[in-house]
C-alpha cells in the first residue's frame, strides 16, 4: 500500500501496511486533485483491523473521491451517512490550496496531522490539527469548521494513523523526499499492534 505522486507544488507519498497476522488494511490514504487548484488528501482508519474495517475505510475513500470538491466538513458529514452500519472510521482530511498557499484540515477521531516546518534545532511543529472525538459512521458531534493557515514552500504535512507511535517527529529526516520520510516512518514506528498508514505531502513551491 504504497504510492506517491505530484499534485501541483504537492509533493506525496503515502505507506501502510496490515496488522502483520493480517491480508488486508483498514487504515487508507487518499490524495486527490481538485480541478488543479488543489490538493486534497486525507487518512481513513476503519475501527479495529480486517476486512471490516477494511471495507468501511474502502466506502469513506471513494465518498471522498467522488465529493472531493466539497467542504471538508461536508465531506466528513456524507462520509457519516453513508457509513451507518458499517464499524465507521476515524478520518482527517487536509486540503491545500495553490492559489493562497494555505492548508485547511479536520478529523473526528484520532487520525493526526502536524504540519512540520525546518528549524534551526531539527524540525519545528508549526501546527497540529484539532480533533473532534467521536466515529464517523457511528456518532459525530457537530463537526467545527477547518482550521485554515498558510503553509509554506518546504513545508510537510504528515497525517497518521494510531499505527504509527507518537513519537515519530523526532528522528524524521526532513532533507528526503516524501516517499523516503513515509517508508522510514512505517518501518521505524508502525506498531505490531495494529494497521498502520501515513502520508506525507511536501509543499515544493511554484513549479518551474
Amino acid at each position: 500500500m504504497h504510492e506517491h505522486g505530484r499534485l501541483g507544488p504537492m509533493e506525496w507519498a503515502k505507506a501502510g501496511r496490515p496488522l502483520p497476522s493480517e491480508h488486508t488494511s483498514g487504515d487508507r490514504g487518499i490524495a486527490v486533485d481538485i480541478d488543479g487548484a488543489a490538493a486534497l488528501f486525507g487518512v481513513v482508519d476503519g475501527l479495529g483491523h480486517g476486512p471490516d474495517a477494511a471495507a468501511a475505510a474502502v466506502r469513506a475513500v471513494n465518498t471522498v473521491r467522488g465529493a472531493g470538491s466539497e467542504r471538508l466538513e461536508v465531506l466528513v458529514q456524507q462520509c457519516h451517512r453513508v457509513l451507518a452500519g458499517t464499524r465507521g472510521v476515524a478520518m482527517t482530511l487536509a486540503r491545500v490550496d495553490f492559489a493562497t498557499n494555505t492548508l485547511e484540515w479536520t478529523g473526528v477521531g484520532n487520525v493526526t496531522a502536524d504540519l512540520l516546518a525546518k528549524a534551526p534545532t531539527g524540525v519545528q511543529v508549526r501546527s497540529s490539527a484539532r480533533l473532534t472525538a467521536g466515529i464517523v459512521g457511528y456518532r459525530i458531534p457537530e463537526i467545527r469548521q477547518a482550521q485554515v493557515l498558510p503553509i509554506r514552500t518546504g513545508d510537510l504535512v504528515v497525517i497518521s494513523t494510531d499505527g504509527i507511535a507518537e513519537h515519530f517527529l523526532n528522528h524524521i529526516d526532513f532533507a528526503a523526499p516524501a516517499v523516503v520520510i513515509a517508508e522510514e516512518l512505517l518501518s521505524k514506528d508502525a506498531k505490531e499492534t495494529d494497521d498502520a498508514m501515513v502520508l506525507v505531502a511536501r509543499h515544493r513551491g511554484a513549479l518551474p
